[in-house]
């Protein structure tokens, strides 16, 4: 046998070898659902461009960069060929819970990021946790790239609610039952998922495993609205689509701005309450939170404005019973689609007490529920500060905003 013909025949039993390895792997695997794991070692590709025919050679492949203006939860960085994101956590001691290194395609992978997530841009699949991950892809009309949904219920947005009707949209679950065995089938480029202190990366162990990079969103606990908002622009910069958002931010930014400095020239600030009294606890916007950044915008007299924390508070009837007894309205009442006041003192017979009941001053931001049961204002008014904002003034101060109509909240009768 000749030189050539045994490094052909080696070739081949390596090949054969490989081959017989990853089938018995891949059957091994598939009982632990973590197929993915096992490709590596036969040489074939995976999602991350290791090796890449185009090096980046100094090149900026973005021009049109991201600036970060309100949001506290992510940071970005800008190098020739990758981005950079870290999101911080609230809920760790340590404040960098997650890397991402965002890379371009047919790029090479950078060094010196051993413990980040990789994540090829523009991605072209994802699966989205939150309602307020669909209104991030809605507002920058990218509806296309939605390929899973934690429920197929609740959604609004209606190119979503067509794709799901074509097959186009898988659900996966959430929490305890994210079926993870479907996502490794549908191997996205991306999961989005919503940041709590109970979510822990170890929670996505498997995922990452098989080469699923997940992100971790916590937009809720930003202290603005407008902060919270400006969580499209990391949607964006996954999307190389840093110059629309620029632009489509910045007219939002003006007119938030706007209305917010018309409220505050007004000398009367009418008292409010908000939320329900539910299974004992009634849950009240801290003061550091977006939505009490909501009611000082509008020009509103919020009782718990100088609490000093995010989220929100945890009462009961009898602490918020004396405030709401004088409170000129009640906003936000509960996330139940309550049409009449009947309804509400179905609840509760105490609430015949309030001022606002008795008045009628009700309003619950429930005038976009569609036949599915989905909330819209969860969903693109997550990603419209300026419209809810309007409905809130047009509300408290009428006078302010004479030709606006109510989008996302309405008067409970």
């Amino acid at each position: 046998m000749t030189k050539k013909q045994k490094n052909s025949f080696w070739e081949v039993r390596n090949d054969f070898a490989c081959i017989s390895t990853f089938i018995a792997a891949a059957k091994f695997a598939a009982l632990l659902f973590i197929p993915l794991l096992f490709l590596a070692g036969c040489g074939t590709s995976s999602n991350l461009t290791e090796s890449a025919e185009t090096a980046s050679s100094g090149k900026d492949y973005f021009s049109e960069k991201i600036q970060i203006h309100h949001a506290k939860g992510f940071t970005i960085e800008y190098h020739d060929n990758f981005k950079v994101i870290n999101i911080l956590s609230p809920f760790e001691k340590s404040t960098d819970t997650a890397k991402y290194v965002l890379l371009q395609r047919g790029t090479k992978k950078p060094k010196g990021y051993p413990n980040s997530q990789f994540i090829e841009i523009p991605i072209r699949s994802l699966v989205a946790m939150s309602s307020m991950h669909v209104g991030l892809v809605g507002l920058l009309g990218e509806e296309k790239i939605v390929t899973g949904l934690g429920n197929l219920k609740y959604v609004s947005n209606p190119e979503i609610i067509k794709q799901i009707e074509a097959g186009k949209i898988a659900e996966v679950g959430k929490d305890q039952g994210l079926n993870e065995e479907k996502l490794i089938t549908m191997h996205p480029d991306l999961i989005m998922t919503t940041g709590s202190p109970v979510s822990k990366m170890e929670r996505y162990t498997t995922l990452n495993a098989a080469g699923i990079p997940v992100l971790i969103n916590s937009e809720w606990v930003e202290t603005t609205p407008l902060g919270r908002a400006e969580w499209v622009k990391l949607l964006a910069a996954l999307l190389n689509r840093e110059d629309f958002v620029n632009k489509k931010f910045a007219k939002m930014e003006e007119e938030y701005k706007r209305l917010a400095a018309l409220s505050q020239k007004v000398k009367a600030k009418p008292s409010i309450i908000t939320g329900m009294n539910s299974k004992d606890s009634w849950f009240v916007p801290n003061g550091n939170s977006y939505m009490a950044q909501f009611f000082r915008d509008a020009g509103a007299d919020y009782h718990w404005n100088n609490t000093k924390a995010t989220g929100s508070l945890a009462l009961n009837f009898e602490a918020v019973y004396p405030i709401a007894l004088t409170a000129d309205y009640w906003l936000n009442v509960g996330i139940s689609n309550y049409d009449n006041k009947k309804e509400i003192l179905a609840k509760d017979p105490r609430y015949t007490d309030f001022k606002a009941y008795k008045s009628g001053q009700i309003y619950s931001y429930n005038k976009r529920v569609n036949n599915r049961g989905s909330n819209d204002y969860w969903e693109s008014g997550a990603v419209n500060p300026q419209i809810v904002l309007s409905d809130l003034i047009k509300i408290l101060h009428p006078e302010l905003l004479p030709e606006h109509e109510l989008v996302y909240y309405k008067q409970v009768n």
